[in-house]
């Protein structure tokens, strides 16, 4: 992200600082730009997998991660296709190998993994309210999507404005170039394959100790943060409020009721399952990734 940021908000504008570098320098930057994008997606990707992997076993790790993937695509295929249900857009270079030629193949894991980092953090956090398990299940979806939707809100305006951005808007709208729709889109998208893992996860119920959240809030407020200095190198402010607001202030919330509850973490309205306590290892994440 750093290296990304660098690239972006510093040399990239000013190329005389790229006439300056060595040969080594030159080649670097422009692998970055090739392919920067791409493995910092990759990344994230496969330390959320390993994550879920650890935390929740295979079922529940693939359970949320192939509906995650498989129906944003869909939907990022339909709406660069269609114009539903985000509005008229256009992917360009950056962001790797386009499925059908119109999505890059990075865009749903970064789908995934922000979406289940959204959800999981959601859900443990409104494990601490005495409410009833469908409560929870839907709460934390509708949530979880707002999570979702407010990362966007700030990432939206920075990766289509940029210096070298990654993709366009055909259909411009009142929110800083794009159309209330697109977040209409975001959020519905984020609803259906996040109630779609919920009812697999229902196959197999499962119950575990209180997990560890740290790598979920860091890849939340990360991507976030990435977003941000994004937008505020262009001088896009209103974005960044809103999504501190609706994104930021609740996961940080949420993750602390999660922190400070001792109760076991239920995936199921069945308290008697054959699952009765599933102990997991459990990812152990620092301040860093």
């Amino acid at each position: 992200m750093a290296f990304g940021l660098a690239g972006l908000l510093v040399v990239l504008p000013n190329p005389e600082l790229v006439a300056q570098l060595p040969d080594i320098g030159k080649t670097a930057f422009s692998w970055s730009l090739a392919g920067g994008g791409v493995i910092y997606m990759l990344l994230g990707c496969a330390a959320v997998a390993v994550y879920a992997y650890r935390t929740l076993g295979v079922w529940h790790w693939l359970g949320f991660m192939i509906p995650a993937i498989g129906l944003s695509l869909g939907s990022e295929l339909l709406g660069t296709s269609t114009g539903f249900p985000f509005g008229h857009y256009r992917y360009l270079t950056g962001l790797g190998y386009k499925i059908a030629g119109l999505v890059p193949f990075t865009i749903p894991l970064s789908w995934f993994y922000l979406g289940f980092s959204a959800y999981i953090i959601a859900r443990l956090g409104l494990n601490s309210f005495k409410t009833p398990s469908w409560v929870k299940e839907i709460g934390a979806i509708v949530i979880g999507s707002v999570l979702l939707t407010s990362w966007d809100f700030v990432l939206d305006p920075a990766m289509s404005q940029t210096a070298m951005p990654f993709w366009v808007w055909d259909q411009p709208g009142a929110f800083f170039g794009m159309p209330y729709q697109n977040f209409a889109g975001w959020f519905g998208t984020g609803v259906v394959y996040m109630t779609v893992a919920v009812l697999l996860w229902k196959v197999k119920p499962l119950r575990l100790p209180k997990i560890d959240l740290s790598l979920p809030l860091v890849m939340y407020l990360s991507n976030f943060g990435f977003a941000t200095i994004m937008s505020m190198a262009e001088g896009i402010y209103p974005p960044v409020l809103l999504g501190v607001i609706t994104g930021v202030i609740p996961v940080v919330i949420l993750y602390l009721k999660a922190s400070n509850t001792e109760e076991f973490s239920s995936f199921s309205d069945n308290q008697n399952n054959e699952y009765p306590s599933v102990k997991m290892p459990v990812a152990s994440v620092g301040g860093n990734k």
